[in-house]
């Protein structure tokens, strides 16, 4: 517990970080601010197309009188909205540091500059960087569907599923999330997706704790926009005492 919540503590430095460096945190807000109002766009049609898809999942209770069949029916609309909001918030961050891979880099670095001792500056071009970015961006946006999946086998189950659904969501959404957000600081020292894999392992409950309260930031209207940066610059903490724990 103590190492869960010192990774609520890491992102609390993130946010600490705004107090100090207002115009850097901003610019990285801009970006996230874009994709947020088109993540939203997305959310409020799947509002509208929610009872049509929840029917289409369940045909097999169109025979049904009610109350079952309008029981069934909500639990697989509840079920359907809780994983579109672990998607979106999976793929929302995989998106934004990819297409804002610049104005994160500089947020990072800002970080490592603020705790001192920052990694030795890498010249990569930036052709290869955004290719990487894209690259790992692909994978963990592919790993948010599969996330997504396994959301939604335990939201099906009656009563408690919803309930359910939204713990694995947290769980699974937030070690996805702390995997996403570290690269930067791993990359700046020349450690790639493997080893930041590797790496976190070491500081499990830590990682869980930074990336569980990055995603509920992420559940709240417009919370995305305000924790992002504040994630980028959290991870570099959690960055550095994963290292740290790995010597």
């Amino acid at each position: 517990m103590r190492s869960f919540l010192a990774g609520i503590g890491d992102l609390g430095g993130g946010f600490r970080f705004w107090l100090t460096h207002p115009r850097l945190m901003l610019l990285g807000a801009v970006p996230a601010l874009i994709v947020g109002a088109v993540w939203a766009g997305l959310l409020i049609w799947l509002l509208v197309a929610l009872d049509g898809l929840a029917a289409a999942v369940t045909p097999f209770a169109a025979e049904w009188v009610d109350p079952w069949r309008t029981v069934v029916r909500g639990l697989a609309a509840l079920a359907l909205l809780v994983v579109a909001l672990v998607v979106a918030a999976l793929t929302f961050t995989a998106v934004v540091l990819t297409v804002a891979d610049p104005f994160y880099e500089r947020i990072s670095r800002g970080m490592e500059e603020h705790l001192g001792d920052p990694p030795e500056a890498r010249d990569v071009p930036l052709l290869p960087g955004l290719a990487r970015a894209a690259r790992d961006g692909a994978r963990l946006t592919l790993a948010s569907v599969g996330v997504g999946v396994l959301v939604l086998l335990p939201g099906l189950a009656p009563v408690a599923g919803a309930a359910i659904a939204t713990v694995v969501g947290a769980v699974l959404g937030g070690r996805l999330l702390a995997l996403e957000l570290t690269g930067t600081p791993f990359d700046a020292r020349g450690i790639g997706l493997a080893g930041r894999r590797a790496a976190l392992r070491g500081c499990r409950a830590r990682a869980l704790g930074f990336g569980v309260a990055v995603y509920l930031l992420f559940l709240i209207p417009l919370g995305a926009v305000v924790a992002t940066p504040a994630a980028v610059g959290g991870a570099v903490r959690l960055t550095r005492a994963a290292l740290a724990a790995a010597r």
